[in-house]
């Protein structure tokens, strides 16, 4: 098995995975159905980092067929995320709970439901904007619109790029809560919006205060020998 980038979804760490931290194993049914023949697979995938060392679980469900004495493995059917049971990455408390739930269940439901992941993580997208931009409420299109001059242009790009991909462009002009047809590619390309805003945004607005109320705190510190002179 060839070597792949894997970030773990307990530790967060990112790692190359080799066929060390590699476990699966497969079985097929071959009795005739409606169907036709499947090969079912599990994945588990252990974390190199030492201080983790959890693993990660998946089942596939493939197409699979028998040609010229051999079995052939076809397009994939299905995908569970057993273990953790979603890819939700764990965010500060000092991003909106409402925001928070919304992404976490976007990404809870993402292969069960790609659409109504994309219309969670739609309505939290549009969270963000309200809470961190205080943009004016309206369709989402417009709402986008109102940060076009606030943000970076690889940001703003990237808002843009989702916003024209297929039936969510479509729909990210109308109604945010309407449901369309979505595939899990799209969904999943939604979900890794938002947590680059949540870390953009968010989590570097909160590091830069850090920073400088520490350099507040050194300079207060520093200063008070000289008081009274």
């Amino acid at each position: 098995m060839p070597t792949y980038d894997w970030t773990c979804p307990f530790c967060d760490r990112h790692a190359t995975i080799t066929d060390e931290s590699v476990h699966t194993d497969s079985t097929r049914l071959t009795i005739k159905n409606a169907d036709g023949d499947r090969k079912l697979s599990s994945v588990f995938v252990v974390c190199p980092n030492p201080k983790c060392k959890k693993f990660s679980l998946k089942i596939l469900l493939e197409n699979t067929f028998y040609i010229q004495n051999s079995w052939h493995d076809g397009p994939l059917i299905q995908k569970w995320e057993l273990i953790p049971s979603s890819k939700a990455a764990v965010f500060p408390d000092y991003i909106p709970q409402p925001i928070r739930d919304d992404y976490k269940e976007a990404c809870l439901i993402a292969t069960l439901s790609p659409k109504a992941s994309a219309t969670l993580a739609r309505r939290c997208l549009q969270g963000i904007l309200r809470d961190f931009w205080k943009v004016k409420p309206g369709r989402l299109v417009d709402e986008i619109e109102q940060i076009k001059d606030k943000v970076d242009p690889l940001t703003w790009d990237a808002i843009e790029a989702v916003r024209k991909v297929g039936n969510i462009g479509a729909h990210m002009e109308k109604d945010i809560d309407a449901i369309i047809d979505v595939d899990t590619n799209e969904a999943d390309l939604l979900i890794g919006l938002i947590e680059t805003l949540f870390r953009d945004w968010y989590i570097m607005r909160e590091e830069r205060k850090s920073r400088l109320t520490q350099i507040k705190q050194i300079a207060e510190i520093k200063t008070l020998p000289n008081k009274g002179k």
